[in-house]
């Protein structure tokens, strides 16, 4: 691609998006508002995106990206809560009073190793260091950006209700929300929206799968290997033994389960019986409640691998997240407003740079059209990998969408992904996904009966004895997970 294309593509060109309504269902005023208001402050929330994807911070790590998100809300007016839930980036900005409590949620980490530049080809900026391959720089300015309209359309129209936006950390592996949940950050809130990256754009009924992760630890006796093996027990013995046994009881389990499984450490050197070895688990299943009674049998394998290899061992969770609450309720109104909006049409030199991308990829490449259409509604949707925004679904109703941030067929958390974060093709979503979210709020803003339904959905999925506890049980925000990465 020609140098003067990618200058159109990165810093010229229209690069606000233009809608391909799925529906001919003209906005309300109120909505109309919030979209030319958006459109208005595109620039800036583009700039704030930009300097996020720039930062690109690992998990509890992410001060600028959190300070720069806190910047923005506290020029427009809210009120801001920092460090909540013991955790330093997070925070709470707030904005009017009464009911109902609207909040969105705004994520900001990068990861590890992504860093890339804004071409179709692998370039990373720095080599080794993190980037936004999820998209979250987009997702928290999006949120932004749109918590602050909502702001302006609160205060024009002199409506009760309240505005938060939720600046949750370290989704990537770290769980803030669960820790934020536990805190009891969202017990007084009435609906939380938020959103999600992608390469189509949907707004499903979605569930996933709930999720537990933690480390076993053995101990055993050192010894020369060769000399005096008699007098050794070996740690890696209790490891092997321990997944010898979970493998066998994928025989006997749910067929919807996923364990994954990673020796972090082993021995340091082969003429020495180790004295150390470290096993990362993961368990996956629909049901938190299955996730937990899975995650007790593999205590069991670990306690089993003990007593036949003469070793001691002690376990850790690291992590742990329910699945997605679906609220068709909810779900409904946001795709009827996914429809309004449309999908993101590409400029020709965007379209170059998506054809280019897509040489890259080794599955079945999808049309670029995906990313200009809306998909079908779906009531049963369900993602097969796992969110610490499903605790929040779980405790008051919550929903969520996808936006074609990224070309069609792109795998997130890839260069690929990254690539797009800062450009046209992921400006134009990310003003797609702001405008989503404020028209979903001023539904709810306006029709409050709305909420009531959603919490008698929530109420009635969750049976009337639920209680929230965290899978992660005591355990404090892990704010040292990325360091040294």
């Amino acid at each position: 691609m020609k140098v003067l294309s990618f200058f159109l593509l990165l810093f010229g060109g229209a690069l606000l998006a233009t809608a391909q309504p799925a529906s001919k269902t003209k906005p309300d005023k109120d909505k109309q508002f919030v979209i030319a208001d958006l459109d208005k402050n595109f620039a800036t929330n583009r700039q704030v995106a930009k300097d996020l994807w720039g930062y690109a911070e690992l998990g509890y790590l992410e001060t600028k990206s959190s300070g720069r998100l806190q910047e923005v809300l506290k020029k427009e007016g809210f009120s801001i809560e920092t460090g909540v839930a013991e955790i330093p980036t997070a925070f709470v900005a707030t904005y009017g009073s009464g009911s109902p409590v609207i909040a969105i949620l705004a994520e900001f980490d990068a990861l590890p190793g992504l860093s890339q530049d804004s071409v179709p080809i692998k370039k990373p900026l720095i080599d080794g260091k993190p980037g936004h391959g999820c998209g979250h720089n987009l997702f928290g300015a999006a949120s932004t950006g749109a918590a602050v309209v909502l702001k302006d359309w609160l205060l024009k129209n002199k409506k009760a209700g309240t505005i938060k936006l939720i600046g949750t950390p370290a989704e990537e592996s770290g769980g803030g929300k669960v820790y934020m949940v536990r805190a009891g950050l969202f017990d007084n809130i009435d609906a939380v929206l938020h959103w999600h990256p992608a390469d189509h754009n949907q707004a499903n009924a979605e569930s996933c799968l709930a999720f537990k992760q933690g480390k076993f630890r053995f101990y055993g006796l050192p010894s020369h290997a060769a000399a005096a093996p008699e007098a050794g027990r070996s740690a890696l013995d209790g490891v092997e033994s321990m997944n010898y046994m979970v493998n066998m009881m994928r025989e006997h389990i749910p067929q919807e389960t996923r364990i994954h499984y990673v020796i972090t450490k082993g021995g340091l050197a082969a003429n020495v019986v180790p004295d150390f070895a470290e096993v990362e688990y993961i368990i996956r299943h629909p049901d938190a409640k299955m996730v937990e009674k899975l995650w007790n049998r593999v205590v069991k394998c670990a306690e089993g691998a003990t007593l036949g290899t003469e070793t001691t061992m002690n376990y850790e969770v690291i992590s742990g997240l329910f699945n997605l609450m679906p609220i068709e309720t909810l779900s409904k109104l946001m795709y009827n407003n996914l429809q309004a909006v449309g999908g993101v049409n590409y400029s020709p030199e965007e379209t170059e740079f998506a054809k280019e991308l897509q040489k890259s990829f080794i599955n079945n490449i999808p049309p670029l059209s995906q990313a200009q259409t809306v998909s079908p509604y779906k009531s049963d949707a369900f993602f097969p990998a796992s969110t610490d925004v499903g605790d929040i679904s779980w405790v008051v109703p919550t929903v969520g969408l996808g936006i074609a941030t990224w070309v069609p067929g792109t795998p997130a958390h890839s260069w690929q992904s990254t690539s797009t974060g800062a450009m046209g093709i992921g400006f134009k979503a990310m003003l797609n996904a702001s405008k989503v979210i404020s028209m979903t709020a001023v539904d709810l803003f306006n029709n409050p009966e709305i909420i009531k339904k959603a919490k008698a959905e929530l109420e009635a999925k969750r049976k009337v004895d639920f209680k929230y506890k965290s899978m992660v049980g005591e355990r404090k925000p892990p704010l040292d997970y990325r360091k040294g990465l």
